[in-house]
């Protein structure tokens, strides 16, 4: 596995070295890091601990970063100017394989401006940067933010408050301001697209806080427990996840969403954090600390693992599946809770195999290595290095201009990753698919592809046990051979063959978290056998009439609803390919 160095004439030299028709496995990570006084965010490579570039604002940042790694956003609220930034990473998931392309980090020049800024909050790859100043929120999707387009809608509240817009498809949660009395922030309201109320408002008094884990929101601050947003018949749907008898006093103010297992983590009080499990027996788990906590951040490349760190300087390692503290070390001299809540203190974020800290008041970066939790460096950084984001993982890279996946797949490399305009997509018919077809299941479960998933644990965040996990809940079904001739398709499952003539119903383009889109061409069934499916959508990664070589398939009865699969796709090759043919074409990739 080749760690991949950041600098622009590495990255050219590193693709001719590859060349048009090879590839290479790839590790790339960069931190982010703004500084507490000065105007500026750092930019640099966590594999080699030296600073890439940095960028000039226009204030003192918070930075986020989005879910796809490819955007950062400073929001500055002083200067009332949220920036993006292009991280230079891309991935792409193609399920049987994962791409990336490495470039230099750049502004992309979109910013958005109003009257002090402050939560920030990604859903479906579209950000809301709600204004507390004017009590509106400008929304913009990801890929207007890379491309430099000052494109954006915008959401108001009913009064300036300090609160929260949460966009959701053609809806958005809005927070709602109580203007009696005092005033404070009484609850939520769904809006539809034209401003309208959809329902009542949510009570929330103390509303506080936000986070996404998987299909779920969550909103904190509620004296009675937290607000969960889901999604039904594609509309939001929010309602209180009560806390539980027993947990004495506190608050949930504060959230972060888990990556790869679905949880929230909270604070509770000073020196508690709580782990919230929505739909579990025992939904609110609380674990104490040594001293008050300063900051938490969730590990996303060994989802059961989160980082606290507390006042005296200590960096904890939480296991949340089993709810307590399993590792501890100290970094930083004393950083007291008392004082301002926006002193420098230090904050956490991951990058691979490592744990970054900033130290604010020693100038430095601190790196722990996850797996031992030893100190194995420091980054001196200029000035008061304060919040940090990361950005990285491997895949594969494809050299020169052609992006040839081995499968004779002849769309270009924007299209495979799902980067294209929706005037370049058109009609496809079942042609494009025709043929015998084995589902790469059984191959799964017999032990054929186990060399696959022990390439993949060299080159990703997992071990192989975990990948082959995944591609299970993927890869699952009990049709293991499909035929296609004409308009007729034959599904063969449990050895009993279903067959039914389907004609073509359009297509769907899906959105995916990290901002990059897919084309689900429909097909319904006309005629034919009751127990064949009355829908099956095709995704093989092209926008328009070409062979497959392979396909993911989905099907079922209800059109809608398969639109919202996204985590069981059967994957098909050719019926004459035997097992190891199938797992030499997957390792080409």
């Amino acid at each position: 596995m080749k760690h991949f160095a950041l600098g622009a004439s590495t990255i050219a030299l590193l693709t001719s070295l590859v060349g048009a028709a090879q590839a290479e496995d790839v590790t790339a990570w960069r931190v982010f890091v703004s500084d507490h006084k000065e105007s500026v965010v750092h930019v640099l490579d966590a594999l080699t601990n030296e600073e890439i570039t940095h960028f000039d604002v226009s204030g003192p940042a918070t930075l986020y970063r989005s879910l796809s790694g490819a955007t950062v956003y400073a929001v500055q609220g002083a200067a009332g100017t949220v920036t993006a930034i292009d991280s230079g990473i891309r991935f792409d998931d193609h399920g049987d394989h994962a791409d990336i392309d490495v470039s230099e980090p750049r502004l992309t020049g979109f910013s958005v401006h109003g009257e002090s800024p402050s939560h920030f909050v990604e859903h479906n790859a579209h950000f809301a940067a709600f204004f507390d100043g004017e009590g509106i929120a400008r929304v913009f999707s990801e890929s207007a933010a890379l491309e430099g387009e000052a494109e954006f809608s915008e959401v108001k509240a009913n009064a300036p408050h300090h609160g929260v817009v949460v966009p959701f498809g053609e809806h958005s949660i809005v927070s709602v301001y109580n203007t009696e009395g005092e005033g404070s922030v009484a609850g939520v309201q769904i809006i539809d697209g034209n401003g309208n109320p959809v329902g009542n408002v949510v009570e929330c008094a103390g509303l506080h806080g936000e986070a996404l884990s998987g299909n779920l929101g969550a909103i904190g601050g509620c004296q009675s427990g937290i607000l969960l947003i889901s999604s039904a018949g594609g509309q939001p749907k929010v309602e209180v996840l009560e806390f539980t008898a027993g947990l004495g006093e506190g608050r949930v103010s504060t959230l972060l969403g888990g990556r790869g297992l679905q949880y929230f983590l909270g604070n509770w009080d000073a020196d508690t954090v709580s782990i919230i499990e929505p739909g579990a027996e025992t939904p609110y788990r609380l674990v104490d600390l040594p001293t008050r906590r300063v900051h938490f951040a969730v590990d996303p490349v060994r989802p059961r693992f989160a980082y606290l760190f507390t006042e005296d300087g200590t960096l904890h390692k939480l296991d949340v599946i089993a709810g307590a503290v399993t590792a501890s070390i100290k970094l930083t001299d004393l950083y007291s809770m008392d004082g301002h809540w926006s002193d420098p203190r230090p904050r956490i974020a991951v990058a691979g195999d490592n744990v970054f800290v900033t130290d604010p008041l020693a100038g430095k970066i601190h790196s722990v290595d996850a797996e031992t939790f030893e100190e194995n460096g420091e980054i001196a950084v200029k000035g008061k290095p304060f919040t940090i984001v990361a950005i990285g993982g491997s895949g594969v890279l494809h050299g020169g201009e052609a992006h040839d996946h081995a499968d004779d797949h002849d769309h270009d490399d924007k299209i495979y990753q799902g980067y294209f305009d929706d005037s370049q997509i058109s009609e496809r018919t079942l042609a494009d698919w025709e043929g015998d077809w084995q589902s790469v299941y059984p191959l799964l479960q017999d032990g054929t592809l186990d060399p696959v998933m022990e390439h993949k644990a060299k080159a990703g965040t997992m071990t192989a046990g975990e990948y082959r996990a995944y591609y299970d809940v993927g890869y699952q079904t009990d049709v293991d051979r499909i035929t296609i001739a004409g308009d007729t398709f034959t599904f063969h499952a449990n050895g009993q063959p279903m067959e039914a003539r389907y004609e073509g119903d359009g297509y769907e383009i899906l959105t995916y978290e990290k901002g990059n889109r897919g084309v689900r061409f429909i097909f319904e069934k006309v005629e034919g056998d009751a127990a064949a499916p009355q829908f099956v959508q095709f995704s093989d990664h092209a926008i328009a009439p070409q062979d497959a070589h392979h396909f993911h398939l989905y099907w079922g009865d209800d059109r809608a609803a398969l639109l919202e699969e996204l985590t069981n796709w059967p994957t098909y090759y050719p019926s004459e390919l035997s097992g190891d043919e199938v797992a030499a074409e997957m390792l080409a990739h």
